[in-house]
C-alpha cells in the first residue's frame, strides 16, 4: 500500500539487502521480493556497516548522490526497518537528504512495534518518516494483520492505494482481539517492552560466554526483542533451526552479512535469529536467560540428543505457564477454548 501510494512501477527505491536484515517484501525481482515481482520497482541497497549492524550514513548519503547525478534514478522512496533488526535505524541522520530530493520515507516496523508503542525503541514518525508499516502480531501481540500509520496530508493518497487499489474485503472477526490487545499495549506496553529488551541483552551475552558469536557485540549485541547469531563454528543455521525445534526450542534460520559471498544459501545460511518477545509474555525475566542459553548451547555447540534436551525444556518450561502483561485471565498460555 505504501508502495502504491508513493511510487510508480520502475522508480528507484532504497532498501537494506535481505542478508543485512531486509524484508522479502522489498526485495528485487529477481529475488521474487515484493517490491521488485509485484510493484516493479528498482531496488537499490543501503550502504550497511557489518560491525555496528546498521545502516551507514556517510556511504549512503555517498551513493544517493552517485544515483542522481550519475545513474539518473533518483530514489523516490527510502524504506528504513526490516526482518532482522538489532537496532534503531539512522532516520534523523538521513532524513534532510531524502527529503531534499524529492523522496519519501517509510519505515517497516512489522517487529518492533510494540516496542515503539513501549517507548522502547525509535519513534521514527517523529524522526522523520512519512509513513510506517507494521504488522499487528509480533511485538505487537495481537491477531495477524497489517497497519500504515502515517499524517492527515497523505491520507487520501494512502486510503486509495488501500481500496481499491490492494484489497476489497476487510477482516471483521479480528476487530475486538485486536482493540484488546491494543487496550492492553497501552495499559502494560512500557513494562513489557522494556523486559524484552532487558531479557534479549541478557540472553546474548549469555550466548557469547557459552560460546556463540552473537552480532553487533561492540554495541551491547541488541537494543531490540533480537539476537542474531552466527553459528558457522558449530553447523549451519538450517541444521540448527531443525535441531532446536526437535528440542521444543523454536528460533529460526537467518542470512546474515557476507552469507551470499561465502555461497551459503538462504534455506541453510551461516545464523539463526532469536526473540525474546514470546518468553517474555509467558513471564520469563533476565535470571531465566541463562537456563535458556544452557539449553540452546547443548543442542548448538555439545551436539547432544535434541530428544533428550527437550525433556529439559519442558521441565523448565512448567514454571511459564500464564500470559503475562494482559488483563486477567485464568485460563493456561496456549490452552485450546472450545466453543460450544
Amino acid at each position: 500500500m505504501v508502495y502504491t501510494a508513493f511510487t510508480n512501477p520502475g522508480d528507484s527505491i532504497l532498501a537494506l539487502a535481505i542478508p543485512n536484515g531486509g524484508h522479502i517484501s522489498s526485495g528485487r525481482k529477481d529475488f521474487n521480493g515484493t517490491a521488485g515481482s509485484v510493484h516493479g520497482l528498482d531496488v537499490e541497497y543501503f550502504a550497511f556497516d557489518r560491525n555496528e549492524m546498521n545502516i551507514d550514513v556517510d556511504k549512503t548519503k555517498q551513493k544517493i548522490e552517485k544515483m542522481v547525478k550519475q545513474d539518473n534514478k533518483t530514489p523516490k522512496l527510502a524504506m528504513f526497518g526490516g526482518s532482522l533488526f538489532l537496532f534503531p535505524h539512522p532516520i534523523r541522520e538521513l532524513v534532510d537528504t531524502f527529503h531534499d530530493i524529492g523522496a519519501k520515507i517509510a519505515y517497516d516496523a512489522a517487529h518492533v512495534a510494540g516496542l515503539i508503542a513501549g517507548k522502547r525503541f525509535q519513534d521514527p514518525l517523529r524522526e522523520g518518516a512519512d509513513a510506517v508499516c507494521l504488522s499487528t502480531h509480533k511485538t505487537l501481540f495481537g491477531p495477524q494483520g497489517g497497519t500504515v500509520l502515517s499524517f492527515d496530508k497523505y491520507a487520501e493518497q494512502i486510503k486509495k492505494a488501500t481500496f481499491p487499489s490492494n484489497t476489497s474485503n476487510h477482516h471483521l472477526h479480528t476487530v475486538a482481539g485486536k482493540a484488546v490487545a491494543f487496550a492492553e499495549m497501552m495499559e502494560f506496553g512500557k513494562q513489557y517492552a522494556e523486559q524484552i529488551v532487558t531479557n534479549a541483552k541478557a540472553l546474548a551475552q549469555a550466548l557469547h560466554e557459552s560460546g556463540l558469536t552473537g552480532l553487533g557485540e561492540s554495541k551491547g549485541f541488541t537494543e531490540s526483542h533480537q539476537i542474531a547469531v552466527d553459528v558457522t563454528k558449530y553447523g549451519l543455521g538450517g541444521d540448527m533451526e531443525r535441531a532446536l525445534e526437535q528440542a521444543n526450542i523454536i528460533v529460526n534460520r537467518q542470512l546474515l552479512p557476507g552469507d551470499i559471498q561465502a555461497g551459503r544459501h538462504y534455506m541453510n545460511p551461516g545464523g539463526i535469529r532469536i526473540g525474546t518477545s514470546e518468553i517474555t509474555r509467558i513471564g520469563m525475566k533476565k535470571n531465566d536467560m541463562t537456563e535458556v542459553a544452557r539449553l540452546i548451547k547443548k543442542v548448538v555447540i555439545e551436539k547432544q540428543d535434541p530428544a533428550k534436551v527437550r525433556l529439559e525444556v519442558a521441565e523448565f518450561r512448567k514454571d511459564f505457564q500464564k500470559v503475562q502483561y494482559c488483563f486477567t485471565s485464568a485460563k493456561n498460555a496456549y490452552e485450546y477454548i472450545k466453543i460450544s
